[in-house]
């Protein structure tokens, strides 16, 4: 007698749902910066740690993440820090189905400029009296002073501005606004 062949056994799903409020560690692949960056921009990342749901793997790492920017506010050397705003609202799984997901955003300031300016602008005022009493006395000092303020606001003025940047490979968590549920393939276990 000749033996049957083996019955192959279909794959068989279940959905598991990840929490909202569930943080996930992501890594940015590509390098925006608040100088260059614009509002609707494409912004791609990846699953940094497996995303895990009652013990099994939902989301692996390199799971593929699509946003986009939402926010880009350039920095001034006058006032206010540069931001930089994204937000994530795709997981495109192995197979290359997309889930829609909703998160929170995700921001990142430059650095204050208005703590570079006044120190810029104080010492150039400091030297400058320093300068000007050593050369012409109290009234050289007053004048030393005027013109060392102006030397510090030009070289605040021909300075650069912190921008906001995520360099490529940059470490995030990223936070679940809503649950999002996701199919997988039951453990071999338990069929």
């Amino acid at each position: 007698m000749e033996a049957a062949p083996a019955e192959i056994q279909k794959p068989r799903f279940e959905e598991l749902t990840v929490k909202a409020d569930s943080v996930m560690g992501i890594r940015i692949d590509q390098s925006l910066s608040s100088a260059t960056a614009k509002i609707e921009d494409r912004v791609t990342a990846l699953v940094s740690r497996d995303v895990t749901v009652d013990g099994r793997t939902v989301l692996p790492i390199g799971t593929k993440l699509e946003g986009t920017v939402m926010l880009v506010e350039p920095g001034s050397k006058f006032k206010g820090r540069a931001r930089l705003g994204i937000r994530f609202h795709t997981i495109v799984l192995a197979d290359g189905q997309k889930v829609p997901i909703q998160t929170e955003a995700i921001f990142r300031d430059g650095e204050s400029a208005t703590a570079s300016t006044a120190t810029k602008v104080g010492t150039g005022a400091a030297a400058g009296a320093i300068l000007g009493a050593v050369m012409g006395g109290k009234r050289g000092a007053l004048i030393g002073a005027g013109v060392g303020a102006g030397g510090g606001t030009a070289a605040v003025v021909a300075g650069t501005a912190k921008e906001a940047m995520l360099p490529s490979g940059t470490s995030l968590t990223m936070r679940l606004t809503n649950p999002v549920t996701i199919t997988i393939e039951r453990d071999q276990s338990s069929r």
